[in-house]
């Protein structure tokens, strides 16, 4: 065993990479290929399920060749509400996996608070009602879209979607032996999961008229799944021993093991989460309640593990804004230098609600604002902008779980990809007023997988041996001579989200 690997598979929101560490945690490898992004129609976003499993088993093969030593075990961390709906028979997807960002629930999503059902969805769920979730997604598929159900019908989010294939579902040999299985982190996200007594909602299916038979079963996070198939890249009979959605996974990844610790994943969007132990908080208006994982116990399921998370959906994606959209950039990496060219924004403030706004606001109807422009302006002030809108999207998300928790907020462990902007650690650690950690390894979320895997397999034994792994790269404390400049440049934030607040419905 000293000489395996532990692999994570990383299927992210814009690409998919697999990643593998050894025994001691150390990265010995990667691969990472992106797909397509389509948009068609003004605030829907959909994937190709079956590309992103071509897109799998390609990042799985270039890694296999990396590797001169043994597969010990398989852990995938995923885009979690990103909803999959496919044939049994054919192994084929039935439409376009609708994804997270996607808003096209949104009416839907107003008449169901309108009849009164927030309360008891977020009783029941500890979510909201909004287009975010997976739920409401199906409820358009399966009456309003073009997918018609019968007994062949399956339904997941991307973890499904890939241990199916992995365990035979790619091949039509296999098919029949496939497992259909989900986590309680992924399954917490869907809108049709009772977080309380961990089990699928009859209620909430019945509410948004989702069938419970095409559901798949509810595992634990760690615990052996499934074993892959030969018709794959890396051969059969590898066990796939652990499933988390991507943020809850960054949280694991993280060690973030005591009630109160919390991270920041600057991804796509930003994923706050605090641990808070194995009750379930009650719910608090603008944080959704979530699952952070499930372990298992001798072979026994454990408790669940809960968490408090704040949701802000566009982030990085502000950054492939400046870049795709804009041209103000050639590559996401210009950022940092161009947005520290620049001592301030020059009283740019740039609200990135390009698919709405999440914690604590809630809005789909949020829309993009850029105030502040003056004939002074520059592209480095937009960019300086676009990365302090990282900071306070996030402060926004801490001040009110440091105002619901009971836990005092001593520090954030940060990671993602614009994590490595040490400009954007320094501001956000002046916003929190609290230290602001990074550490060495960056790939959390594939490192929180890996370590779910490993669990189950016996690679390591405790949680504190894997504590014991966590490395700081760097620490950023608050600098107390711009305390004043920074409360100044947060409420001229609030005052800018004011005006992006139910833009569309006007």
């Amino acid at each position: 065993m000293t000489n395996g690997v532990v692999v994570a598979i990383d299927a992210g929101t814009t690409g998919v990479r697999a990643f593998a560490i050894d025994t001691n945690g150390v990265p010995v490898g990667r691969s990472y290929r992106e797909f397509t992004q389509y948009f068609p129609e003004p605030g829907w976003v959909e994937h190709d399920a079956t590309e992103i499993w071509t897109v799998t088993q390609t990042v799985l093969a270039e890694l296999a060749a990396q590797l001169n030593r043994p597969i010990l075990t398989i852990g995938i961390t995923n885009q979690r509400e990103t909803i999959v709906v496919w044939d049994r028979l054919t192994g084929l997807p039935k439409h376009r996996a609708i994804v997270w960002q996607d808003r096209r629930t949104a009416a839907y999503c107003a008449e169901l608070m309108a009849a009164g059902h927030l309360d008891n969805v977020r009783r029941t769920t500890g979510l909201v009602l909004d287009p975010y979730f997976s739920g409401t997604k199906l409820h358009w598929l399966f009456n309003e879209g073009a997918v018609a159900i019968d007994e062949n019908t399956m339904v997941g989010t991307i973890d499904s979607w890939l241990v199916w294939n992995l365990t035979g579902g790619c091949s039509e040999v296999t098919r029949s032996a496939a497992v259909h299985i989900t986590d309680p982190t992924n399954a917490s996200r869907t809108l049709l999961y009772d977080i309380r007594i961990g089990a699928w909602s009859s209620e909430m299916c019945s509410l948004l008229a989702v069938p419970m038979d095409v559901l798949p079963t509810v595992v634990p996070s760690s615990g052996r799944m499934g074993l892959t198939t030969a018709s794959i890249s890396v051969g059969a009979g590898i066990p796939i021993s652990g499933i988390a959605g991507d943020q809850q996974s960054a949280l694991f990844g993280q060690t973030c093991f005591t009630p109160g610790d919390v991270k920041n994943t600057y991804g796509t969007g930003s994923f706050i989460l605090m641990n808070t132990g194995t009750t379930c908080p009650e719910p608090v208006e603008g944080l959704l309640t979530t699952v952070a994982w499930q372990l298992s116990e001798n072979g026994t399921p454990g408790p669940h593990t809960y968490a408090y998370e704040g949701a802000v959906f566009v982030t990085g994606a502000a950054i492939q804004w400046l870049r795709d959209g804009l041209g103000i950039i050639s590559s996401s990496a210009e950022i940092g230098p161009l947005a520290a060219s620049v001592p301030d924004a020059g009283g740019v403030v740039f609200v990135p609600a390009l698919t709405g706004l999440g914690t604590p606001w809630w809005d789909p109807q949020a829309r993009g604002t850029i105030v502040g422009i003056t004939r002074g302006t520059t592209r480095a002030h937009i960019a300086r902008a676009t990365v302090e809108s990282m900071s306070y999207q996030v402060r926004d998300v801490v001040d009110l779980m440091a105002a619901s928790a009971g836990f005092p907020i001593t520090s954030m462990k940060v990671d993602g990809g614009a994590s490595v902007m040490d400009l954007l650690c320094q501001i956000q650690a002046n916003q929190l007023g609290v230290s602001v950690a990074r550490p060495t390894i960056q790939e959390t979320t594939a490192l929180g997988a890996a370590y779910l895997a490993g669990l189950a397999e016996g690679v390591w034994s405790t949680l504190e041996e894997l504590q014991s792994k966590w490395h700081l790269d760097a620490q950023f404390e608050p600098d107390e001579t711009l305390k004043t400049a920074t409360a100044a440049s947060y409420e001229t934030w609030k005052r800018a989200v004011a005006r992006s607040l139910n833009w569309q419905s006007e």
